[in-house]
């Protein structure tokens, strides 16, 4: 996976860097795993405004991918990688030999034709999902659940991993992409290998325009706000804002919301850095 750059010949243009889509292999979604997107626009079901910087965006549809990867030692092999509007990630076709076809997210290096299996007794190859007990220590993986059968939950976004550590007791020790180290039970299951389009954080969408085709309109600051309006907002001239805080007056830089009385602290045993 690589960028695209432009040469400048528009001011759009000149910083635009996207990804050059060189993995993607179908254009066409599979149909049967399609499901209508509703926009809301930020609104709810009185028609109020509830969520502020939403609105317009392309229309999309939902790819309902299997996060749970349930259909244990029956083999599939990947038909295509799509790109997928509604995640950073890759997302691939399995079809399955029963005939049955699902999406994945994609791992790094998954080529069209590769045998993929989840269960108990799987090789820990890149696309497979395994139970955390039968995964070497040192693998990096993805699609991670936190309670068995939940489906996967974390690291499933574009370029993350987790790196599991050790075993103690019925947990695995896995250091998550944010550098915290937590337990997890070893009846879990999670995806060998790297998530797809690493290079997801250094693509620049170039002009305000691609931010309007996503759906996202201007977000305007709250030290341009009158008072009335915003915490940090007033003053003569342009001034600072005080200390930076959210709309309803919750700091930010720094400070804690996680309630200290966090019943998942037992399983944290280091916090991400700061």
């Amino acid at each position: 996976m690589a960028l695209k750059k432009f040469k400048p010949t528009t001011p759009g243009q000149r910083f635009k860097s996207i990804s050059n889509f060189e993995e993607i292999t179908c254009s066409t979604p599979e149909k049967s795993l399609l499901l209508p997107a509703k926009k809301s626009g930020g609104r709810n079901n009185q028609g109020k405004m509830t969520m502020r910087y939403m609105g317009g965006g392309h229309k999309q549809r939902y790819r309902i991918i299997d996060f749970k990867r349930d259909k244990d030692n029956i083999p599939a092999v990947v038909k295509t990688i799509e790109y997928d509007p509604n995640r950073t990630a890759r997302i691939a076709l399995l079809v399955y030999s029963d005939g049955e076809k699902r999406y994945i997210p994609a791992p790094k290096g998954l080529k069209v034709g590769t045998k993929v299996v989840s269960g108990k007794g799987v090789a820990p190859e890149v696309g497979n999902a395994l139970y955390m007990s039968e995964i070497p220590f040192g693998t990096l993986i993805h699609n991670i659940e936190l309670n068995p059968g939940q489906g996967a939950k974390m690291a499933r976004s574009a370029g993350t991993y987790a790196q599991l550590m050790s075993r103690e007791d019925k947990y695995v020790i896995v250091k998550m992409p944010s550098g915290e180290t937590r337990k997890i039970l070893q009846a879990c299951k999670a995806t060998v290998g790297i998530v797809s389009n690493e290079d997801h954080n250094l693509e620049s969408d170039g002009k305000a325009g691609r931010s309007r085709w996503q759906g996202r309109r201007p977000r305007n600051r709250g030290v341009v706000m009158n008072p009335v309006d915003h915490p940090m907002g007033g003053g003569e001239g342009r001034a600072t804002g005080g200390h930076p805080r959210s709309r309803k007056g919750i700091p930010a830089k720094g400070y804690k919301t996680r309630r200290l009385k966090n019943p998942t602290n037992q399983f944290i045993i280091e916090r991400r850095k700061k």
